[in-house]
């Protein structure tokens, strides 16, 4: 019904349109972290040149696989998708591909054993990820509760939090290569004894700054939530029984702390395992820093983002989503991302070896809210649920072909033997592990000039501020000035009460269809931000990165509602933010010239 089959929309537009195109915000966000400088911090590459530089570098693996000309083709079909917006790699991948730096990957995942030497050796390891311009998630669930005996030194032991306080320190001492910020997952059992001093460590707002927090929880503690019974805390040290709590008390302080500052979100741990592609080789403990990217100890992982508002094309008086162009940008993307395995730089040889046995990728789209938009669908309603479904199921399905046929020409990767499919009578082989991740895409949308992953508009207009620079950036929805125009709106005040208030619906007397579908995170229910997540992750290899907003006045049971709704709906993690709930946040509701 609204996506269009005929590939006449397809043909290859300017090469050059989508960048020329780039926003004024997109433009400084470019200058100031992705393209290269001189000495004096001036740059030197154009946003072109940056894209020419990356598809050069991506397209050098080709070389074993096809020779000079199906490098060459590949550089052309790289660059030609970068150009026109439709598809961005992750943010270490645009910066580091083609320099000396050549470190590729935006997620990892590091092993902490509860010895001094293992927790010491992996604050060495996090400096030397985040100074390539990675993130880092570990699981501190191996580590000995506070007050245990330590026999070595006769001593006892300060538990986990203590030893995440070393983590965030040694984070902060460290700027990713002057462009990025170190960020961290850290990650706790729910039946661990110390997840008590874990759920509260960040609720004074002025610890671990540098890390998000999510509690691990299983499918026996989500039943005993709901049965309101105790149970069993277990000694990593010892493996034995430690103690017992009460699981919806809890759960209790879980809302209640994440209500209050943010975290700490939920992994729902045996969901995520279910879907691991490669049991026989561990069990998932935690994820990358924005909780979308599970990882087994020393894997990799490289994202890329397809555009979705570039695949809404106009034929017949309306706006359709190109089936045939978004299947293209597909199948580009994934050999663009398996490229980028090959030609990685890899910070450490365990983290070579583990996503070269592994290749693991990441697809996933942005734009969601702006395509939404295009096409006069509201965020809230089933039918944008329904079109999500259709729309992950198509890129999966896709993916698992274009990667099918990678691995018929280059061999599956290594670590195929030891996976699920391996075991059936007629095995699908894939290139890639997993192939879909929906990652949340902050600074690579303000690039690409779309609303960020499948999140709704945060508002109509609102201040962004860069949280390494301190800088404000003024964002104003691009989309509705030029539908105010078209519809005869452009009463006098009226945009300038829109970008004041960052919402159509304040504004007062617009029409209902225009104001359904311009509303923003606030605005839409909590319920439908949770089964907008569901939807996506029917159909995604790994998670999906989606931050329900609240109001202020939300309470702690409200984001009980949305923990318990996210775990019936089948997400493999979930995240909340209230409004105003930390002193400072990246996004704020206003106009700066309005203010």
């Amino acid at each position: 019904m609204i996506i269009h089959r005929s590939s006449k929309a397809c043909g290859k537009p300017d090469p050059g349109t989508g960048l020329a195109l780039v926003t004024e915000n997109g433009r400084q966000v470019l200058e100031a972290r992705y393209l290269k400088k001189d000495e004096h911090g001036r740059p030197v590459e154009s946003p072109e040149g940056m894209l020419r530089r990356v598809s050069r570098e991506v397209a050098k693996a080709e070389l074993r696989y096809g020779g000079t000309k199906t490098s060459r083709r590949a550089e052309e079909e790289f660059f030609e998708s970068m150009a026109r917006l439709e598809f961005l790699p992750n943010s270490p991948t645009l910066m580091n591909a083609g320099r000396d730096q050549g470190q590729l990957s935006a997620c990892f995942v590091l092993p902490i054993e509860d010895t001094l030497d293992s927790i010491f050796e992996t604050v060495k390891n996090t400096a030397l990820i985040h100074q390539s311009g990675g993130g880092t998630g570990f699981s501190f669930s191996r580590i000995r509760p506070k007050g245990n005996r330590v026999r070595s030194t006769q001593g006892v032991s300060s538990g986990p939090v203590s030893f995440m306080r070393v983590f965030d320190a040694a984070t902060e001492a460290v700027k990713q290569g002057g462009a990025r910020r170190g960020a961290n997952m850290g990650v706790l059992r729910a039946d661990h004894p110390d997840i008590l001093d874990f759920i509260g460590a960040k609720s004074g707002r002025t610890d671990l700054k540098n890390f998000n927090t999510s509690v691990a929880v299983s499918d026996f503690f989500l039943e005993a939530v709901r049965r309101g019974i105790d149970y069993v805390t277990i000694n990593p040290w010892t493996r034995e029984p430690a103690g017992s709590f009460n699981a919806a008390e809890v759960f209790r302080v879980i809302c209640r702390n994440a209500w209050e500052c943010g975290d700490p979100g939920l992994l729902f741990i045996d969901r995520i395992n279910r879907d691991n592609p490669t049991p026989d080789l561990g069990q998932f403990e935690t994820t990358n820093p924005c909780g979308e990217q599970p990882l087994l100890p020393y894997e990799s992982c490289n994202l890329g983002s397809i555009n979705l508002s570039r695949m809404v094309t106009y034929g017949e008086g309306r706006a359709a989503l190109n089936l045939p162009l978004l299947e293209r940008t597909v199948r580009m993307a994934v050999l663009f991302l398996d490229d980028v395995i090959d030609v990685n730089r890899y910070p450490l040889p365990q983290i070579a070896a583990a996503t070269l046995g592994s290749r693991k990728i990441g697809l996933g789209v942005m734009g969601w809210a702006d395509s939404l938009i295009k096409l006069g669908i509201p965020y809230d309603s089933q039918q944008a649920l329904d079109l999500a479904e259709e729309i992950m199921g198509f890129i999966r399905q896709a993916a698992r072909q274009a990667s099918f046929e990678l691995a018929l020409e280059r061999g599956p990767y290594p670590n195929f033997p030891f996976s699920r499919d391996a075991g059936n009578k007629r095995p699908f082989l894939q290139r890639n592990a997993t192939l879909t991740t929906i990652a949340p895409t902050g600074t690579l949308s303000i690039i690409a000039g779309c609303s960020s992953g499948i999140e709704p508009l945060f508002a109509i207009s609102y201040t962004r501020r860069d949280v390494l620079d301190g800088r404000d950036q003024q964002e104003i929805h691009p989309g509705l000035t030029g539908e105010l125009a078209a519809r005869g709106l452009r009463k006098a005040g009226l945009l300038d009460e829109i970008l004041q208030r960052g919402s159509v619906r304040e504004a007062g007397g617009l029409p209902e269809d225009l104001v359904q579908k311009y509303r923003t995170a606030l605005e839409i229910k909590p319920e439908w931000h949770v089964r907008m997540q569901a939807a996506f992750q029917k159909f995604c290899d790994n998670g999906v990165s989606k931050t329900v907003n609240l109001p202020s006045g939300a309470t702690p049971d409200d984001v009980a509602a949305v923990y318990r709704l996210a775990g019936e709906l089948g997400c493999k993690g979930i995240t909340v933010y209230r409004d105003r709930c930390r002193q400072a946040q990246v996004l704020n509701v206003g106009c700066i010239a309005c203010a």
